[in-house]
Formats: structure tokens, C-alpha cells, sequence
């Protein structure tokens, strides 16, 4: 099994989903593609637009460059059979780096399509672990902004078995809910 293995925490000392995400890596076993985020990837920007709409086979030197990274992490998601990302909730959503990640492996005709009903994930066959911390934001709930829009996400580039491993409110629960979160992770089965 390969795993890609995503942080996102902006700490890297001390981050409750970066000891997570090891865990969940380590529960699973495997070959892993390492994917940190703590330096931040790109936006997109008109260039990377203007070259993702052009043809594959009709981008010049400057288009495959500006699309280059992009492609990288797609290949590592293509590699993949399980994808696990460590993500903190910041102000009840994703961190900026991870939505830049996303931005740039959510590409029309290589991770997706569109039909005549609708966008279809071209990823198909694979799974997600999503450990996720929060300070005070109930996983699940109507502030929480951050697990569901991953789910979408994954979802709309083919990944539909995913699972959230939850230490939420670790701000009012401490302990409790990280040992709640690692005791999900033991549950894994690889």
C-alpha cells in the first residue's frame, strides 16, 4: 500500500493533527509520498489558469512550467491508494496552504470531469483519513467548515471512502480528546 501522507498544520512543533497524521501513517503501514504544507504552496493566478485551460498538447515551455507543481501533486495522488491529511480547523475552515493544495490538484479533465449530470471524480478506488483538530469547533456541526468541505472535495475528485478522525474542542477538552481521536486510530485497519 502507498500512502500520501499531507500536513497541514502551520506548527511544527506541538501540532495536535501532525501527531495524528503520523499515527494514522504508522497504524497503516506502507510506502509513503511525504507532503508537508508548512511552506506554502502558490495561489493560482490568471498565468496558471490561462495555462491549465490551454490543451495539453498545445501548452508552450512557459504553460508546462506554471503547471508543473500541479502535476507533481497530482502524480503523488495518483500514486496513492490511501491519502491522510492532518488538518487543524483555523477560524472554523482549512488552513490557506491546504486550499492552495487543493486548488491545484482539483484540475478538469485530470482529477475530474464534466458529464451531462454533473463533475465526476477520476480518482476512483482510493481512501482518506482526515485527522482534524479543533480549539473549540464540534466537528460535524454547523461552524465547522473544514471536515464536510474535505469530504466534498475528495468526493468530487473520485475519493468516496473517506473517514474523519476527530480531536475537536481540544481547547475545552484537552487530553480527552486527543486520547478520543487516537483511540480511533487504533480502530484503523489498514
Amino acid at each position: 500500500m502507498t500512502i500520501l501522507h499531507i500536513d497541514s498544520s502551520a506548527r511544527t512543533q506541538g501540532s495536535v493533527t501532525r501527531d495524528l497524521s503520523a499515527q494514522i501513517v504508522a497504524q497503516l503501514g506502507g510506502d509513503v509520498i511525504r507532503r508537508d504544507l508548512i511552506n506554502a504552496l502558490p495561489q493560482i493566478n490568471e498565468t496558471w489558469v490561462n495555462a491549465n485551460f490551454t490543451p495539453a498538447d498545445q501548452r508552450d515551455a512557459v504553460q508546462r512550467d506554471t503547471l508543473a507543481l500541479s502535476d507533481t501533486l497530482i502524480e503523488e495522488l495518483k500514486a496513492a491508494d490511501t491519502i491522510v491529511i492532518g488538518v487543524p480547523v483555523y477560524n472554523f475552515g482549512i488552513p490557506t496552504a491546504l486550499k492552495a493544495w487543493v486548488d491545484l490538484v482539483a484540475r478538469a479533465g485530470v482529477t475530474f470531469k464534466y458529464s451531462e449530470t454533473g463533475p465526476v471524480g477520476l480518482l476512483e478506488g482510493k481512501r482518506a483519513i482526515i485527522a482534524v483538530a479543533t480549539g473549540g469547533t464540534p466537528v460535524g456541526s454547523d461552524i465547522d467548515f473544514a471536515s464536510g468541505y474535505l469530504r466534498h472535495i475528495m468526493g468530487f475528485i473520485g475519493i468516496h471512502d473517506v473517514e474523519v478522525i476527530a480531536a475537536d474542542r481540544v481547547a475545552a477538552q484537552g487530553s480527552e480528546a486527543v486520547a478520543n481521536a487516537k483511540a480511533a486510530i487504533e480502530k484503523l485497519a489498514a
